[in-house]
């Protein structure tokens, strides 16, 4: 489990490559302190398992589902990278739930600096854009951020200068992906509202308050 609040830019050192799966190994810093192998490390938003480490750099494996979901595949040596480590439990949680768990690829479309931020609007798949919401919580490429807007099959957030100088967002230019993973709370509501089976519907909600 993540939130979603990057702790450092990594560099990907090496990539090893096939036709379905991939091995990196990501020159890092801060993550490294308390590292251990069987650990859990967002990549730009990929929950990836640390195969092996070293005082500078760990390694982890892609597996062909990971590989075809997400914007992995596209990495090569020397690609910064968004980088968290598993949330600690006795820790502030800054951001929001997040699974490390891809839900799309969507592209960025346009960046536009306004004031002291940075919008960018983003396109994304119209099996993600049922549970983008105006105000919810969302991550693009491991970031916690909040949808300002939603226009058809485009999101809206904003980049404060802090997170568009310290994440990979800040960096990527117009027409280039970004990993989507939607608010998991809304996926858990969406599914039992949709199942047919389920006691929990539309109108339930409506007649109790939601």
């Amino acid at each position: 489990m993540f939130t979603g609040i990057i702790e450092e830019l990594g560099t990907v050192k090496n990539v090893q490559k096939s036709a379905s799966s991939m091995q990196l190994v990501i020159r890092a810093e801060r993550i490294l302190e308390d590292i251990k192998l069987g650990d859990s490390i967002a990549v730009n938003g990929v929950c990836l398992t640390v195969i092996e480490f070293s005082q500078f750099q760990f390694t982890v494996d892609v597996m062909p589902e990971t590989f075809h979901a997400t914007t992995t595949k596209l990495l090569n040596s020397g690609s910064a990278v968004n980088l968290e480590r598993a949330m600690a439990a006795n820790g502030r949680f800054g951001g929001h739930f997040v699974s490390g768990h891809v839900d799309g690829v969507g592209t960025i479309l346009k960046k536009r600096p306004t004031a002291n931020a940075v919008y960018i609007d983003i396109s994304v798949p119209e099996e993600v854009s049922h549970f983008c919401i105006p105000k919810g919580s969302i991550t693009i490429d491991g970031t916690s951020l909040t949808i300002f807007e939603i226009n058809k099959s485009t999101i809206t957030v904003s980049l404060i200068p802090h997170t568009n100088k310290e994440t990979v967002l800040g960096m990527k230019k117009e027409r280039e992906l970004v990993n989507i993973e939607c608010d998991m709370l809304g996926k858990y509501m969406h599914q039992y509202v949709t199942n047919k089976e389920s006691t929990i519907t539309r109108d339930f909600l409506k007649q109790n308050g939601f």
